[in-house]
């Protein structure tokens, strides 16, 4: 077995020993994870670099995670099923998108929230895999190898983006604050800065006298290895490229065998396991960047560990879309998400396909079939990861022209109308996560009901054969998959509104990263070529998308809600859509206040008598769900809780 040795240096009460029904209490254990795999193994032979790490006296390449478990305190009452969570840029991101707790910056504290996976008897646990995260008792991440040549530093090529949101001079050389790869040279004067001014716009080279690698310390400016300095500033919203040369090329693939390695260990009946003979089911989730990875992982084969064990049952991506990202390459970036890379490459869907634009064909699930050992996967998405450009390429062929059908192990869902992160009241402007402004107050809507039905349906799928609900998205055949240049002019007739820039919208090209892309090596900046065509679900009269799953917020509406927003003119590249961040837009009050404004949607008052009427008929939407299996019927009184706040939120204006 990979795991070398657990090391549980905390164990401590959940939630001050609260009960969870007949679960009982939980136990909270936080420590670390030595692994030890075989460069030469068959399962591991796609992880690049690994072949060049250091070896044990077994020859083995060894690396530690940081782990976390929840765990019912006796584990014979819980349900016999564990949740494995990759965290989010070393974040614990379960509390907020499955238990409802409220949003919040990382803390060494992990709240409950409604306590949902708790009553139900699952075991939770976090691995630490993201090799550039900072780590504290808040973040979690990954000790990787370093490979090496002839024992030496690898030195490379890396292309590092940066979009601010505010004048600076000084600037990291990481996306967000990760630890980012040094500058091997800060004189090298072969080093370059581009600059464009939105996602398909044509770059300009900035000339290397007029920046360095340096930063801003004390009033004066002094050389560094991990920041860029601009004397001109840093403009808010264009997009810059640095690009350099780096020394040291940890093996960052290593974190997608942690994920495969622990969801093994803690299934096994080893004395060493914490859960040991108390599990029957283990199931991956990721969000947004580490859905992305569950999808790398899943693209790569990895679901049989060394023995030829399936490592999942199941496996829930969400917002994920259809990319995966820099998880296994040379000098990855974890944490980058648009720039066009490795991520951005075909394909896209499952079924193995042609591409249109190469030579290759291929499929999302060709290697993982080839080997065996499938499992069952949900791909679970909103608005905001259609209107990136690329969502619907999961379910239509490269060249857009017809709907794809499911592969037996597979669904995908649409939460129709909803932005990247659950909505919570009051709205916010501000990212938490990029640190830029909506022209727009963001989406409200909550969206984590319809997550659980799916880890419910998902988990029934796996355990008992029972067929989940059909896929809901938009689809070229009923006419609920159109251009996105299609939604943008309908909604010009909605007063109030500051809407995208059809021309700045990103699109997924072919790319070519150089000769030696194929070993994971890349040339930057990538050479893009032809668009592989997207779509953006068709909307209602009020604008509210009609390609997915409807919560009551669109069946029963009090305004607009979009998986889009635009950046304010503040934070620059007005007219720019946000990468994560939808809109609420309240219908008027009145009939004469919707006229006054030439508003073509209805007003509260011609829609609902009071507050009780509206409410009734969002409960007879909410058991509508229900019965088609894609809300659970103890969230109705959640989604009756949600409705309330919310119609406080639309009447007070």
């Amino acid at each position: 077995m990979a795991v070398v040795s657990i090391d549980i240096e905390r164990r401590a009460p959940l939630a001050g020993g609260r009960s969870f029904g007949e679960a009982g209490p939980y136990d909270r254990l936080d420590g670390t994870v030595t692994f030890s795999v075989d460069p030469q193994h068959e399962a591991n032979r796609d992880i690049v670099d690994l072949d060049l790490a250091p070896r044990d006296a077994d020859g083995r390449v060894r690396f530690t995670s940081d782990l976390c478990l929840l765990i019912p305190k006796d584990p014979t009452l819980g349900n016999r099923r564990l949740w494995v969570e990759l965290p989010n840029r070393g974040r614990k991101l379960i509390p907020r998108f499955v238990n409802r707790a409220a949003p919040s910056l990382p803390t060494a504290d992990i709240p409950v929230g409604d306590g949902w996976t708790f009553r139900h008897g699952y075991s939770i646990a976090w691995i630490g895999w993201q090799h550039d995260v900072y780590r504290s008792d808040a973040m979690m991440g990954l000790e990787a190898p370093e490979a090496q040549i002839d024992g030496k530093p690898i030195r490379g090529q890396i292309i590092v983006e940066i979009q601010p949101n505010f004048p600076e001079r000084t600037r990291l050389l990481a996306n967000r604050v990760h630890r980012p790869y040094r500058v091997a040279d800060i004189d090298d004067p072969s080093a370059r800065l581009l600059v464009r001014d939105h996602p398909e716009g044509v770059s300009t080279e900035i000339p290397r006298s007029a920046w360095r690698f340096a930063r801003e310390e004390d009033g004066r400016v002094v050389p560094s290895d991990e920041h860029i300095y601009l004397e001109s500033g840093f403009e808010p919203g264009r997009i810059y490229s640095v690009i350099y040369t780096t020394e040291g090329a940890p093996v960052v693939g290593t974190g997608l065998l942690a994920f495969r390695e622990i969801a093994s260990f803690l299934r096994s009946f080893d004395a060493r396991n914490p859960l040991a003979g108390a599990i029957d089911r283990v199931y991956g989730f990721g969000i947004s960047q580490t859905g992305r990875m569950i999808r790398h992982f899943i693209y790569l084969g990895l679901n049989l560990d060394e023995e030829g064990r399936e490592a999942f049952d199941g496996l829930n991506p969400h917002v994920a879309g259809a990319r995966r990202g820099e998880f296994n390459h040379r000098f990855a970036q974890p944490s980058v998400q648009p720039t066009p890379s490795f991520g951005h490459l075909f394909p896209y869907a499952d079924a193995e396909m042609q591409d249109p634009f190469g030579s290759s064909s291929d499929g999302l699930l060709k290697r993982q079939r080839a080997k065996g050992g499938v499992p069952k996967i949900f791909y679970t998405n909103t608005a905001a990861e259609y209107w990136r450009g690329d969502s619907s390429l999961m379910h239509t062929d490269p060249l857009g022209q017809r709907d794809l059908d499911d592969e037996p192990e597979t669904r995908t869902y649409l939460f129709a109308s909803t932005q990247h992160g659950p909505g919570s009241v009051p709205p916010a402007r501000m990212s938490p996560d990029e640190g830029d402004t909506g022209s727009h107050d963001f989406n409200v809507i909550a969206y984590q009901p319809l997550l659980r039905a799916a880890w419910v349906n998902l988990d029934r799928w796996v355990s008992e054969g029972i067929e989940p609900p059909a896929s809901v998205h938009p689809r070229l055949a009923d006419g609920t998959a159109v251009q996105n240049s299609e939604v943008i002019a309908r909604f010009q007739q909605f007063p109030g509104l500051i809407l995208p820039d059809p021309a700045g919208l990103p699109v997924i090209r072919k790319l070519d990263l150089g000769p030696d892309a194929g070993r994971g090596i890349g040339r930057y900046p990538a050479r893009a070529g032809e668009v592989y065509p997207a779509y953006v679900s068709n909307v209602d009269e009020n604008g509210n998308e009609t390609g997915g799953i409807r919560l009551p917020d669109l069946t029963v509406p009090l305004g607009t809600f979009t998986g889009w927003n635009t950046r304010a003119a503040e934070t620059g590249a007005a007219g720019q859509i946000m990468k994560m961040q939808g809109i609420t837009h309240f219908f008027q009050s009145t009939k004469a206040e919707r006229l006054s404004l030439d508003d073509p949607r209805p007003s509260l008052e011609e829609l609902y008598l009071n507050k009780n009427d509206y409410l009734e008929k969002v409960r007879v939407a909410a058991r509508q769900l229900v019965d088609q299996r894609l809300l659970l019927e103890e969230d109705v009184d959640a989604v009756i809780e949600d409705a309330t706040e919310r119609w406080e939120l639309a009447t007070r204006k």
